[in-house]
């Protein structure tokens, strides 16, 4: 590898720091070699982290001259690229600044910030490092190379990026939901309750959001690493309604893992009979208020 911090000077940002390193490494292999990149990038050394609680932690001086990154000792290999993205993220964006001279300390919790509008400097900075971490892992200009030749939305398409950039499941429908063409959503579940809801910014408004009770699905439930077939959803369980206007129809497919965890994509298939589609019509008042009752219902 050729690049150094040198090469990064002009750009503080997450995305910046990621397209700067790219411009200095133009072959830079996919996999991206995380811990050979931060190495080069003036980390000293990858080492156990052993206090209880934290999923990684970055250990530096004030001017950043050499940093130490640290990882939970036992975790998963897609789980360990991405912390490491993490803090060598806290490590490059030079406004970071740790809350304890001991220097960063992250949860879990941290490493699933990703809003831009956040108050808190500290919540800011977390989403920040998870950003670098999510560009550098899965740089955009070879994730859309990538995933050029993708046709209408399909979870396998998520499986072949997970594999590809050697990335969690998670990571890979995050950046599927973002970069793909269609109207798509990837809904992250736990005991049918959502956790994180990954989306593109045409998919029309969701009436579903983080913390609530996981609408009924189409797609029967299976057993652990299957893949369902895509089934047509409720609208009116995903979508807001606006008066006077139809909802669009919605696909749902489901991934599911260990531990009553899920995937579950939604797409908005668009065409000509979008605007012809009434999940109600035809039923009676006493029909449209059980329907809307099986939302809270567990699938």
């Amino acid at each position: 590898m050729q690049v150094t911090r040198l090469d990064l000077d002009g750009t503080g940002s997450p995305l910046g720091l990621a397209g700067k390193i790219l411009e200095a490494e133009p072959s830079l292999v996919i996999p991206v070699p995380i811990e050979d990149l931060a190495r080069q990038l003036d980390i000293q050394d990858i080492a156990e982290l052993t206090t209880e609680g934290f999923e990684g932690g970055l250990i530096t001086d004030d001017v950043r001259s050499s940093g130490i990154v640290l990882v939970r000792k036992g975790m998963n290999r897609h789980r360990r690229r991405f912390t490491i993205g993490h803090e060598l993220g806290h490590f490059l964006i030079p406004t970071h600044r740790p809350a304890t001279p001991q220097g960063f300390l992250c949860s879990a919790r941290d490493l699933n910030k990703w809003s831009n509008n956040q108050q808190d400097r500290a919540v800011r900075m977390e989403a920040e490092a998870n950003r670098f971490a999510a560009a550098i892992l899965l740089p955009p200009p070879h994730l859309r190379r990538f995933m050029n030749g993708f046709g209408n939305p399909h979870l396998e398409q998520a499986l072949a990026i997970h594999e590809h950039f050697d990335v969690s499941k998670e990571a890979a429908a995050r950046a599927y939901a973002s970069h793909h063409r269609g109207r798509v959503a990837v809904v992250v579940a736990h005991n049918n309750r959502i956790l994180r809801i990954y989306r593109s910014s045409t998919l029309p408004k969701l009436c579903v959001a983080p913390g609530s009770t996981l609408p009924r699905l189409n797609v029967p439930t299976s057993s652990p690493g299957s893949l369902s077939r895509m089934e047509i959803g409720r609208s009116e369980f995903w979508l807001e309604s606006e008066w006077g206007k139809r909802l669009p129809r919605v696909y749902e497919q489901v991934l599911f893992q260990k531990d009553t965890f899920a995937l579950i994509m939604l797409w908005c298939e668009e065409s000509e009979d979008d605007e012809d589609y009434d999940p109600e019509e035809g039923k009676t008042a006493k029909e449209r208020y059980r329907d809307r009752m099986e939302a809270k219902h567990r699938f």
